[in-house]
């Protein structure tokens, strides 16, 4: 389907590839920050979710603050080693770059980059199903805030990320998702979790920024996939949006977004992202909420990894009620 998919052939039905990672923790019996630094444990633990969530995928690796830490930034938790946050061994300007980044090249070789990619490998030997192995990395201007302390509702009121920051998140994301499509991951998920107001100049930008990773993840016969927040996906914003030509599969789980669709060309591949709370509701709900848009999507997933307390059951009957044909 992937094949297909990359030669620009809409499928019979979209794949089906909900993020299931941070679940392998409570499984494991571990602190989230523990689990990620194990790839025995998180093998193990999406091994054992595989027996039970049959999709098309399997989430190898989601962290949104992977690439920062691997830049440089250690992560600091709270009293209950869950919820953490980066912070820099300098202070800088917010707005500005830390001081003594390392390079992406070495980001891309750095302890917790290193583990994800043996996750990706072991799984790519051990599952012989041969479902997707799926990875996920932050967009630019998502990581360009994170590097330089800006506030993400700040970029809807002008506080862009600098240029220089712009590249070098750009140049960063683009060695690590080589380095998981090198160890044989199918789908990279580049996730904008925030956007500023886009101008046609900077939609441009954005595109030319994130040309490289596409081309390096198809060079590989992978999929990328921009998932781009539902904050970000505002009226002006996706019609900048829908004026580029993506090398990549769109995603969102804007209600605005999945009405746009309707009226492009046929081969127009986008995808949707199912918000969390859907997993909570009914599966006519989730029937409900892919019927706003008018084009089949070609890959459904969900609107971010899903909470530990998920019951995958669930989840299964609710993205089987959308993928199913009305």
């Amino acid at each position: 389907m992937v094949k297909g998919l990359l030669q620009g052939n809409r499928q019979t039905r979209p794949l089906i590839v909900p993020i299931v990672f941070s679940l392998g923790a409570k499984i494991e019996n571990l602190s989230f920050r523990a689990y990620l630094d194990n790839p025995t444990k998180i093998s193990n633990a999406l091994r054992q979710i595989r027996t039970q969530l049959r999709t098309d995928g399997v989430a190898c690796y989601f962290d949104p603050l992977l690439e920062a830490e691997a830049l440089g930034g250690p992560q600091q938790r709270d009293e209950t080693n869950q919820t953490s946050s980066i912070r820099w061994p300098e202070s800088a300007e917010t707005g500005e770059l830390p001081a003594r980044l390392r390079s992406p090249e070495e980001a891309a070789n750095s302890p917790r980059v290193r583990a994800a990619v043996e996750v990706i490998r072991r799984l790519n030997s051990l599952l012989r199903d041969e479902p997707l192995l799926m990875a996920g990395v932050s967009g630019p201007f998502t990581l360009a805030a994170r590097l330089t302390g800006i506030d993400p509702g700040a970029m809807r009121h002008g506080h862009d990320p600098p240029e220089l920051a712009l590249e070098t998140a750009a140049a960063a994301i683009t060695k690590i998702a080589s380095a998981f499509v090198d160890a044989g991951a199918n789908l990279i998920f580049i996730r904008e979790e925030n956007l500023p107001s886009l101008t046609s100049s900077k939609c441009q930008n954005w595109v030319s920024l994130l040309a490289p990773l596409f081309n390096v993840v198809r060079f590989y016969e992978a999929m990328p996939v921009l998932q781009i927040g539902t904050e970000s996906t505002t009226s002006e914003n996706i019609e900048m949006i829908f004026q580029q030509e993506w090398d990549a599969i769109l995603c969102s789980a804007s209600e605005e977004f999945l009405a746009r669709p309707q009226g492009r060309d046929e081969n127009f591949m986008f995808g949707c992202s199912v918000p969390l709370e859907v997993l909570e509701a009914s599966e006519s709900s989730g029937a409900r909420f892919l019927g706003l848009s008018g084009a089949r999507s070609a890959l459904l997933t969900t609107d971010g990894d899903v909470p530990v307390g998920t019951d995958l059951k669930r989840l299964m009957n609710v993205f089987e009620a959308i993928a199913r044909p009305t």
